[in-house]
């Protein structure tokens, strides 16, 4: 009796979370250590991560989404950009709280997850560093952001909004292979293209490196979040072979791991502020990888996915106005950061579709 006592309860506060029209919020946070790591950042970031998901462009380009409100309301948006080809998408803007310029990448769209995540598993180290002897790089991860149209139009967008705003800070975020790819592009903004005061905040992030290139990361990008949740199986990809330590895969710190339980009625976490290895073995890599519902929600926040096949996106042609699409359908939609922008109807059937 007391089990199905225990049942009805579960059943009926489902019930209430489902009629109350609102999404799940997670009841407990208790933290280790604030030393290093900022929940109330985290927080905000994970929604800019989840809204870089949607695939109604009006919507985002205006910030009219259902994830352009609360912790995210009065981003305004510089650049947009939808790699047809790779099926990529990010956008870069200025935010009002915390007063920073934010990049954000999307994770996989247009193949089955189940699929990219065993690609992850037999993927080897296959690319040098450019001028980084002995880092090595997943180089699907790295053509992605440098071999695509994501880098030029970010690199623009950052610069426009630099010769507006001033000198902001930066902070590039991204869930899944979006976080290997926000990895990434703060990486190139401070080597490459002496940048400073970036900072990075990712979401059940894979490796995409090994250890001397996360030594070579680490140094140039010390304010780095790894936030890994649960069982998530992702962060745990491609594998850390311990008897190959220098050829072997390796996380760059630091990692936040979410240690608790999770369900689409309730949400109680631990978040641990683990080491600075990058691998610290108290934290996800104490468990076993195997969950993709913990790869799929952050802090209460639900990432889609899509039908294995599909990368869509919907757009007002009104929009051409504010950019181009070049000859192989690539879409840049970026505007000048003083002006405002009119207001256009949306579309945004095309995101509870998907999920959120």
């Amino acid at each position: 009796m007391e089990k199905r006592g225990c049942l009805v309860f579960i059943f009926f506060a489902c019930l209430l979370v489902v009629s109350d029209g609102r999404e799940p919020k997670p009841m407990k946070y208790k933290a280790k250590s604030s030393s290093v790591y900022n929940h109330t950042l985290a927080i905000i970031m994970v929604e800019y991560a989840s809204a870089v998901y949607i695939s109604d462009m009006t919507a985002l380009f205006t910030w009219t989404c259902s994830r352009c409100n609360g912790f995210t309301e009065g981003f305004e948006v510089v650049e947009l950009v939808f790699d047809v080809e790779s099926c990529l998408q990010s956008f870069v803007g200025v935010a009002k709280d915390p007063r920073a310029i934010i990049i954000a990448f999307r994770g996989t769209r247009g193949s089955s997850i189940q699929n990219w995540i065993e690609d992850l598993f037999w993927k080897q180290l296959d690319l040098d560093y450019p001028g980084m002897p002995g880092a090595k790089v997943h180089s699907g991860f790295y053509r992605a952001y440098h071999c695509t149209t994501m880098r030029p139009a970010i690199l623009n967008a950052v610069k426009r909004a630099k010769e507006v705003y001033g000198d902001l800070d930066i902070i590039v975020t991204g869930h899944s292979m979006g976080g290997a790819m926000a990895a990434f592009c703060a990486f190139d903004l401070i080597v490459n293209n002496k940048a400073s005061n970036v900072q990075v905040i990712t979401f059940g992030q894979p490796r995409i490196g090994n250890a001397a290139f996360a030594s070579h990361y680490s140094k140039h990008l010390p304010n780095t979040i790894r936030v890994t949740n649960g069982h998530d199986m992702v962060p745990h990809l491609p594998p850390y072979f311990f008897i190959f330590p220098r050829r072997t895969y390796h996380h760059f710190p630091r990692e936040v791991w979410l240690q608790g339980t999770s369900s689409k009625c309730f949400a109680s976490y631990t978040e641990i502020v683990c080491d600075d290895s990058g691998e610290d073995l108290t934290c996800s890599r104490s468990v076993i990888g195997n969950s993709i519902q913990d790869h799929l929600s952050y802090y209460g926040v639900e990432f889609p996915t899509d039908d294995p096949g599909t990368c869509w996106i919907v757009m007002d042609p009104l929009l051409v106005e504010y950019g181009s699409i070049d000859s192989k359908g690539n879409i840049m939609l970026f505007r000048d950061p003083a002006t405002p922008i009119p207001i256009i109807p949306t579309l945004e059937a095309n995101w509870s579709k998907i999920g959120t």
